[in-house]
This record gives structure tokens, C-alpha cells and sequence, in this order.
């Protein structure tokens, strides 16, 4: 890192963190890709809600989940 990055690094992380997270989310959001990293993520959000809310997927408990990985974890053991 240079001078400046390390200067502005200290800084940054004198802020509290509610302001640490804002500026965060300001870089974040400036990388050139970002938006488009964005709008996949909420097409792809969309989608599995409209899955969900139109029956096309089963949903599980956390019991049930717990209990096919536990399953699948034995199966592989043996």
C-alpha cells in the first residue's frame, strides 16, 4: 500500500462502526462491476423468492436439514 492508502486505512478505522461500514459500502459500490454484480445477485434473489411463493421448491426446517447432512456426512464415512 502507499503512504496515502496506509494514512487513510488508520483513519478509516477510527471511525465508529456504523460510519466504518457506510464508507465501506461507498468503496464497495464504487468498483466498476459492482453494479453488475448487484443486479445478478437481485434477479437471482427474485427468482428464488418467486420459486418459493409459487410452490416450485420445497422448503425444510432446520430439523431436516440437519438431519439429510448428517445422513449424507454418514453415507460418506462408510
Amino acid at each position: 500500500m502507499s503512504l496515502a492508502t496506509d494514512e487513510i486505512t488508520r483513519a478509516a478505522m477510527t471511525l465508529p462502526d456504523r460510519q466504518r461500514a457506510a464508507l465501506a459500502d461507498a468503496l464497495w459500490d464504487s468498483l466498476d462491476d459492482q453494479a453488475d454484480v448487484n443486479a445478478a445477485w437481485t434477479s437471482e434473489i427474485s427468482s428464488r423468492v418467486d420459486d418459493i411463493v409459487n410452490g416450485r421448491v420445497e422448503l425444510l426446517t432446520r430439523e431436516e436439514v440437519h438431519a439429510r447432512i448428517a445422513a449424507s456426512l454418514a453415507a460418506r464415512r462408510r
